[in-house]
């Protein structure tokens, strides 16, 4: 912005505004009041901002109550504002007033002033509040925007995210079906398993997370715009909530219902500190991938060293040809971040003092951030650490031809002392369980060979019985 200033006015007086700018005195106000981070509201934020103003304002017109050409001219300039060409004039602060009245009257006036700017709106001069924002309070349009953003946002990036790396950990699981490798518990040696076994794993924890990510968007679609100041819906016709539930449905083909109970929707927001819950799920899942790849690409000579990761860029500024596997890293600290939003997330749900919410900001902007982050940590983990892995297949067999926990097959047939002891053998002698089975067990080469498989192990069962 420029030097030069123009003077506004709202109902608490005149002050000054940049020349340029397209918000109003009350924008301004918030500006000066709440220097405070320099994070603005996120994109997701505002064009769901935009989405609910542009359908209020076609729903007020198909009422009666605000002329055709102020709706129409209402209507392009808040779909302008939801396609991002303003973001620049939304300068108010992540931490402002806890209803997000300021971020809305920014919305206000930065839409009256594009209207005006227009032909389409005729004589009449659109005001921020008798137009724009008709039949709307901030108390109840900030908490149908964050639910509308936080529901594209899902549904646009995360979900399919998060299905593109379960069906990339599928096939990857699929052409490594008959690799088997050492399980471990407690990190410590353990029965053998395949690739897609372990793969698998991973896969239905995704899976999981998906069900229950779209489980809780049932409840999050329900908006309760209509409520107005605090849920009677003074001001506002009876048909609106509903009517611009609908138009939103239509705009971005995602399903939005009005909320039967708007007291709820502006009063707590337990639907998105229960989706923030989720993806609070969904971080520790990711974490236990991320991990497990980092174990198993550990070495190479000196850790377990059973994969190689794609090697993406130099790991060290002091040792060369180190390779660290620094996908899984960056995924470790997104799901760390996502745990951290969790809990202000939960402590601002909390903030929900009678008939309003006021952290709503703040709910907005982690959320918002969550979604954003684990899609796209979901997306690298999985074109960039997943898909091109390569698994070291004469390690995994050396160490699991001398894994003395093979022994356990032989339960059923001498015992659990007797097969204990064999296995303390093999460790200590550093010698396959195979041959001191055939010297320690009583059993046949032949038959011990078939009980010891480890392929056959993979599936399961009692084994000899």
């Amino acid at each position: 912005m420029s030097d030069s200033y123009r003077i506004e006015h709202d109902s608490m007086g005149e002050l000054q505004v940049p020349a340029e700018a397209l918000w109003g005195a009350q924008t301004q106000r918030a500006v000066d009041n709440f220097p405070v981070s320099g994070q603005k509201m996120p994109r997701g934020f505002i064009r769901a901002l935009g989405l609910v103003k542009a359908a209020a304002a076609g729903v007020n017109a198909e009422l009666g109550l605000l002329p055709k050409g102020v709706s129409r001219a209402v209507q392009a300039a808040a779909l302008e504002v939801a396609d991002g060409r303003y973001d620049d004039h939304f300068p108010i602060d992540v931490y402002q007033t806890g209803s997000g009245t300021s971020s809305n009257m920014n919305a206000n006036e930065v839409i009256a002033t594009l209207a005006n700017r227009s032909d389409k709106a005729g004589k009449v001069t659109v005001h921020p509040n008798d137009h724009v924002n008709l039949g709307q309070s901030s108390n109840d349009v900030i908490p149908t925007a964050i639910r509308v953003a936080a529901l594209l946002a899902t549904h646009e990036q995360l979900l399919p995210a998060l299905k593109h790396l379960r069906k990339t950990i599928d096939r990857r699981g699929r052409s490594l079906g008959k690799v088997v490798k050492t399980g471990r518990t407690h990190l410590m040696d353990a029965m053998p398993l395949t690739f897609q076994q372990e793969f698998g794993a991973w896969s239905a924890q995704l899976a999981s997370a998906e069900d229950r990510i779209a489980d809780s968007l049932k409840r999050l679609r329900r908006l309760p715009l209509g409520g107005t100041a605090i849920g009677t819906g003074i001001n506002a016709d009876p048909r609106l909530g509903g009517k611009v539930a609908r138009a939103l449905s239509a705009t971005t083909k995602v399903r939005f219902e009005s909320a039967d109970n708007k007291f709820e929707g502006l009063a707590a927001q337990d639907d998105l500190v229960e989706l923030s819950g989720q993806l609070n799920a969904l971080a520790v899942a990711l974490i236990k991938i991320a991990n497990d790849l980092r174990w198993m690409n550990s070495g190479p000579l000196a850790g377990l060293g059973e994969i190689e990761l794609p090697a993406l860029q130099p790991g060290s500024s002091i040792m060369p040809g180190k390779v660290n596997p620094v996908i899984p890293e960056a995924t470790v600290m997104v799901c760390a971040q996502v745990i951290g939003h969790h809990t202000a997330i939960t402590v601002a749900g909390q903030t929900g003092n009678f008939q309003l919410n006021v952290s709503l900001p703040l709910i907005a902007l982690d959320l918002l951030d969550s979604i954003g982050l684990l899609a796209n940590v979901s997306t690298l983990l999985a074109d960039k650490a997943i898909a091109g892995l390569k698994v070291r297949q004469d390690r995994v067999k050396q160490a699991l031809a001398r894994n003395p926990i093979l022994v356990t097959a032989l339960n059923p047939i001498i015992g659990y002392e007797k097969a204990a002891a064999i296995a303390k053998r093999a460790y200590k002698e550093g010698r396959p369980v195979l041959e001191v089975a055939v010297e320690d067990s009583g059993l046949a080469e032949s038959e011990l060979r078939q009980l010891l498989d480890p392929v056959a192990l993979t599936a399961g069962g009692i084994h000899g019985g």
